[in-house]
């Protein structure tokens, strides 16, 4: 009997021993770490450096009509808010940007689940998205113009053919990656159709429906700019991209550098509070991403 004692002993000398190892190692961060910990943070922190480099470097240069500092560009920003100039031309730019993105998140909505439930479904997404997903959205412009002439309806088409395939080829990849068990609990559910795409499908492809909705959404801004830097000077007015491309000929480069500045900031906003928000209430809060 004194050898299992002495086996006890010795076990709770270890675990001592050990606890209090893992109670060294165990330290409170500090406040420095807690606050380096928030990805908010960092990011602001980095922002700041970059426009910190800009200001340097442009009065380094001292040519504001190359490259304006940052002083003169936040300056310009506010006279144009405080004017209506920018504020008119971010709304033209995002009514017709929310336009163009619902049209297509809705076609490949329909897309998607006509080709999960039927072959030739699947053989025309294939094929569509073989055949247009390469082609660069401005290059339709020309034609959009002569199809819809010039208005919004042109820029509509050319964010639909931007946003569908995008959209459309991550959603049924996430459909197609869903595993055969899930699969099978809906089947044995008796779910078809419409309610088996949205309560089996959609929920377990979620993080690559998110996906597309990122890439789908930077290529619309991104060709909706391009396309009204083309549509201004068609028709004479437009969004911000008409509103570089109108200062660019005054040779107002602070104002070109705020528009350019707009579109970044606008681009940050949608990310960091519309997606990241999206993310945290529905693939973190569902335990698909760490």
């Amino acid at each position: 009997m004194a050898k299992p004692q002495i086996l006890l002993a010795d076990a709770g000398a270890i675990a001592g021993t050990t606890g209090a190892h893992m109670a060294a190692v165990e330290q409170k961060l500090g406040p420095v770490e807690l606050i380096w910990g928030i990805g908010a943070v960092r990011k602001t922190l980095l922002i700041l450096v970059l426009a910190a480099i800009w200001q340097i470097y442009a009065s380094y240069l001292d040519n504001p009509l190359l490259f304006p500092t940052l002083s003169d560009t936040l300056t310009t920003l506010v006279d144009r808010f405080a004017d209506g100039t920018l504020p008119a031309r971010i709304g033209t730019t995002l009514n017709i940007l929310l336009m163009g993105y619902a049209v297509g998140t809705l076609l490949a909505a329909l897309l998607t689940v006509l080709a999960i439930n039927t072959r030739i479904g699947t053989d025309f997404l294939e094929t569509m998205t073989a055949m247009f997903n390469p082609l660069p959205a401005i290059s339709l412009l020309p034609l959009a113009l002569i199809w819809f002439g010039l208005g919004a309806s042109s820029l509509v088409f050319v964010l639909v053919h931007s946003v569908l395939w995008a959209v459309a080829l991550n959603t049924h990849a996430g459909f197609l990656g869903v595993s055969r068990t899930l699969r099978m609990v809906g089947a044995n559910y008796g779910l078809t159709g419409f309610a088996y795409v949205t309560r089996i499908l959609v929920p377990a492809a979620f993080p690559s429906i998110l996906t597309g909705l990122k890439i789908g959404w930077a290529f619309a801004w991104r060709t909706l700019i391009a396309a009204e830097l083309v549509f201004g000077v068609s028709s004479g007015q437009g969004g911000l991209g008409w509103f570089i491309f109108e200062n660019r000929n005054l040779l107002d480069i602070p104002a070109v550098f705020a528009g350019l500045l707009t579109v970044i900031v606008i681009g940050l906003i949608v990310e960091n509070l519309v997606f990241q928000t999206l993310e945290r209430h529905t693939i973190l809060k569902w335990g698909m991403k760490e």
